[in-house]
């Protein structure tokens, strides 16, 4: 079977506006306040917690202290998981290209380096995690992405074949995971880095969910 393994922050939803208030009481816990903007700073949001941290401790003149940033990433976890979906919203369209995708005979899945914990709940939360064959998150496995076991595996528990899959996703991360797993990938262009993914080279940009499941076809080719 062919698979369709999606990433999660900034591929299928927006999380930016939770991940930055889930930083930003880190910041006002240290004392420093609110030292990240949801618009200004979403593109480092959908890199991840630590991402935020970094760009946080520069702000503040101590880039380099990586102690800090270690001792508060659980709390950034912890506040997160508390408000994980007040802000959080699904791309226009993105769940009619996946159902579309299942009707067509495609297996749909998740390969995300959130923690699989944060990605389940957040997901059941926004009443669609039963539509996907399979999540894997970070900690699902001994290896992330962009190792290419993560996404064989996810294609895998969805009762896909690794060989016949693609990738969409919308960072680096995604694309070196596509090149070391010799899988086509599609990265989107309607998140805050789109403009950045022409520039990585994939295999296709993806504008609008409308065209993902005549898009997948030309990739993996037909059910």
């Amino acid at each position: 079977m062919k698979t369709v393994v999606f990433d999660l922050d900034g591929t299928l939803a927006d999380t930016s506006g939770d991940l930055i208030a889930a930083a930003n009481a880190c910041f006002r816990d240290m004392g420093a306040g609110d030292l990240l903007e949801a618009g200004r700073d979403a593109g480092t949001a959908l890199k991840g917690g630590r991402a935020m941290l970094r760009l946080g401790m520069e702000r503040l003149g101590r880039a380099d202290d990586v102690a800090t940033i270690d001792r508060y990433y659980p709390v950034l976890l912890k506040a997160y998981a508390q408000d994980i979906d007040t802000h959080t919203v699904l791309y226009p369209g993105a769940m009619d290209a996946v159902e579309a995708l299942k009707v067509a005979g495609y297996r749909v899945a998740i390969c995300t380096n959130k923690p699989e914990g944060l990605a389940d709940t957040l997901l059941t939360r926004l009443g669609v995690r039963d539509a996907f064959g399979a999540m894997l998150g970070a900690d699902s496995l001994a290896v992330k992405k962009p190792d290419p076991e993560h996404l064989y595996e996810t294609a895998r528990r969805a009762g896909g074949d690794p060989a016949q899959c693609c990738l969409v996703g919308d960072t680096n991360t995604d694309r070196k995971t596509a090149a070391a797993a010799n899988v086509p990938c599609i990265l989107v262009t309607f998140g805050p880095s789109g403009e950045d993914m022409a520039a990585l080279n994939p295999d296709a940009l993806l504008e609008d969910y409308a065209h993902l499941p005549a898009l997948v076809p030309t990739l993996i080719g037909a059910m």
